[in-house]
């Protein structure tokens, strides 16, 4: 099993846990395929994350000399955790203020092979 991080991502994970959802327990080329149609801003994270994880698994010195191909990986693992926040401050009328909370995300994706 190959993973590959995200963190501290600028996104909810609220955002992109239905893209992870999405692509969980299918094969890299078909996840990929899927997240290009996507227009959410948070498909292009898990995008870059799901070729750095499968590029992990091509790698000789990771995987203990052999070569994994491509095609015969999948997706078996793809969690969308939750970050720090920013917490900035909103005035409100009366003299009140409410909290913003700037979410941030770390994406983490594992690729095994068939």
């Amino acid at each position: 099993m190959f993973t590959a991080t995200h963190r501290f991502a600028r996104i909810s994970p609220r955002k992109v846990r239905h893209l992870a959802d999405l692509v969980r327990g299918k094969f890299v080329d078909e996840a990929l395929d899927a997240l290009k149609f996507q227009p959410h801003r948070g498909a292009r994270m898990l995008e870059k994350v799901i070729r750095s994880a499968a590029a992990n698994a091509q790698d000789p010195e990771q995987n203990s000399g052999k070569v994994a191909a491509f095609r015969d990986l999948y997706i078996s693992d793809a969690r969308i955790d939750g970050g720090p926040m920013f917490k900035r401050i909103q005035p409100r009328a009366r003299g009140m203020a409410f909290m913003i909370k700037k979410r941030m995300s770390h994406i983490q994706v594992s690729v095994s092979e068939v």
